[in-house]
C-alpha cells in the first residue's frame, strides 16, 4: 500500500488501482497487516530446516504430498521444491512421489493448467492427481468424526505410505485458521465431508482467528486425525508473498506452533468503528473471484459501524466462482430473503457463501469494484460500481472516519470490545 499526496493504491488482480480522497473534514486511518523485520526465507533455508527436522521419512513405500489448487497464494518454488530435494536425498526416487491437487469444491484443473502454479521441472518429473470431490469411486469411507461429520478421502493418497500436506497457516474468515489437515482433509475429500463440516460455521465460535473453541476447525483435527496424515510443511508469509516462517511436524503441531506466528503477521489494532471501510482482497489470487474474495470483507466488517458502507476492490477474473452459489442466488431480491430461503434447504457448499455475504448485506452497504458484469453483481445483490474514485466522488464523507484495509484479506482487526459498550 502506498500514500502519495491523498492518493491511495491498492492490489487489485496482477495490477493496482489508485484513489484519491481530498475532502479536508474526514478523519481517514490507514492499517497494514503487522510488519516483522526478519529476513524473508529462501529455498535453501527450508531444506535446512526439513534436514534439522526430528520428524524421519522412511525411504521405502509410496508418498502422497497434497498441494492447494491455484486459489491460494502457495510458494511452491520455495517449499515444493526443497521438499522434493529433501526426499530424494534420503533415498525416494521420482517414480514413488504423486502429487495431489487438493481442490476440495472447486472445479478439477486439467493438466495444461499445472503451470500457472506448479514449478515447470515439477510438472516435468513428477506424476500429478487432481482431486475431484463428486468422483465417488475415488473415495474411500473412514467413519465419522465425534460431530458427525463422515469421512471420505481419496483413496489413492490415503493408501500411500506417507501422506504429507503443504499449506499455509492464516486466519480463515469461519475456519479460524487454514494451514495443517486443511490441505488433506478438506481439499482431498468427498463433497459429502465438507459440506457436514462446513454446515458447523452455523454453531457459534466459527470465527476467523478462533482455533480452539471453533467446532468446524477441530471437527477438521479429527478429519486429519482419521486421514492418518504423516507430516506437514506448512509457511507464514506475509502479504507479499515472503515466506517468514516454516514449520515441518505432524498436523496438529504445525498448528500449534504456526498459529502465534500467523497472529503476528496479521492481527492489528484497529479502533472501531467506522462510517466507510475501503478495503482490496489482497489481489490475485485471492481476488481470483467473489467465493474468494469475500473473505476480505468479513475483516472489513468488523470495524464498520451497521449501517455503515464497505467498498470492495477485487477484480474476480473467474466471476463468482462458484456455480451453486450463482444458481441459488437467482432470483433473490434481498438478503433476508436469502437467509430465509437458505434455512429451508439442506446445507451445500455455494449457497453457504450466499449466506454469509448476506448476513454482511444486511448489516452493511455493500459495494463492488470488479471485472464481473454489473448484471451478474446486482444478481448477488452487491452495488456494482465502475471504480473505487466514482463511488468516493458520489459519496458525502464530510464528517466521515473512513478505514483503508489495502490488504483486507490478511489483516485481521482486533479491539477491545468493551471500549464500544
Amino acid at each position: 500500500m502506498k500514500i502519495m499526496e491523498n492518493k491511495y493504491i491498492l492490489p487489485y488482480g496482477s495490477s493496482e488501482i489508485t484513489f484519491k480522497i481530498t475532502d479536508k473534514k474526514v478523519n481517514i486511518d490507514v492499517f497494514y497487516p503487522p510488519k516483522i523485520e526478519d529476513s524473508p526465507l529462501n529455498a535453501e533455508n527450508v531444506y535446512e530446516i526439513l534436514c534439522k527436522s526430528k520428524l524421519t521419512i522412511p525411504e521405502n513405500g509410496q508418498i502422497a504430498i497434497a498441494i492447494n489448487d491455484k486459489t491460494r497464494p502457495m510458494r511452491y518454488d520455495l517449499l515444493l521444491i526443497p521438499l522434493l530435494h529433501y526426499l530424494e536425498e534420503v533415498g525416494i526416487p521420482k517414480k514413488d512421489i504423486t502429487l495431489f491437487v487438493s481442490t476440495g469444491t472447486h472445479t478439477p484443473l486439467s493438466p495444461e493448467e499445472y503451470v500457472e502454479f506448479i514449478p515447470l521441472k515439477v510438472v516435468n518429473n513428477y506424476q500429478i492427481l487432481c482431486h475431484d470431490c463428486d468422483n465417488a469411486d475415488c473415495l474411500r469411507y473412514l467413519g465419522t468424526t465425534s460431530r458427525g461429520t463422515p469421512v471420505l478421502i481419496n483413496k489413492v493418497f490415503y493408501t500411500a505410505d506417507i501422506k504429507i500436506t503443504l499449506g499455509n497457516i492464516e486466519p480463515h474468515h469461519f475456519m479460524g485458521f487454514s494451514g495443517g489437515a486443511k490441505t488433506a482433509g478438506i481439499g482431498l475429500t468427498g463433497r459429502s465431508t465438507i459440506e457436514a463440516n462446513h454446515h458447523l460455521l452455523l454453531q457459534p465460535n466459527t470465527l476467523s482467528g478462533e482455533y480452539e473453541k471453533n467446532p468446524m476447525r477441530q471437527d477438521l483435527e479429527e478429519i486429519g486425525d482419521l486421514i492418518q496424515i504423516t507430516a506437514c510443511l506448512n509457511a507464514v508469509m506475509d502479504h507479499k508473498k515472503n515466506i517468514l516462517r516454516v514449520f515441518w511436524d505432524t498436523p496438529r503441531t504445525v498448528m500449534q506452533q504456526g498459529i502465534p506466528e500467523s497472529r503476528k503477521l496479521t492481527q492489528a489494532a484497529i479502533p472501531p468503528l467506522y462510517d466507510l471501510v475501503i478495503t482490496s482482497a489482497n489481489g490475485f489470487p485471492k481476488d481470483i473471484n467473489l467465493y474468494q474474495a469475500q473473505k476480505a470483507l468479513t475483516n472489513a466488517c468488523m470495524i464498520c459501524k451497521p449501517g455503515g458502507s464497505i467498498i470492495l476492490a477485487a477484480e474476480c477474473r473467474e466471476g463468482a466462482g462458484n456455480q451453486k452459489y450463482e444458481a441459488f442466488m437467482k432470483g433473490k431480491s434481498s438478503f433476508q430473503q436469502v437467509l430465509d430461503e437458505f434455512g429451508k434447504i439442506p446445507f451445500q457448499i455455494g449457497p453457504h457463501k450466499a449466506y454469509l455475504i448476506a448476513r454482511q448485506g444486511l448489516k452493511y452497504k455493500l459495494y463492488l469494484q470488479s471485472s464481473m458484469p454489473d448484471s451478474l453483481v446486482k444478481r448477488l445483490l452487491l452495488s456494482p460500481i465502475c471504480s473505487v474514485q466514482e463511488m468516493l466522488d458520489k459519496l458525502n464523507l464530510s464528517g466521515m472516519r473512513i478505514a483503508i484495509l489495502p490488504y483486507g484479506a490478511s489483516t485481521m482487526p482486533y479491539w477491545d470490545r468493551s471500549d464500544s459498550l
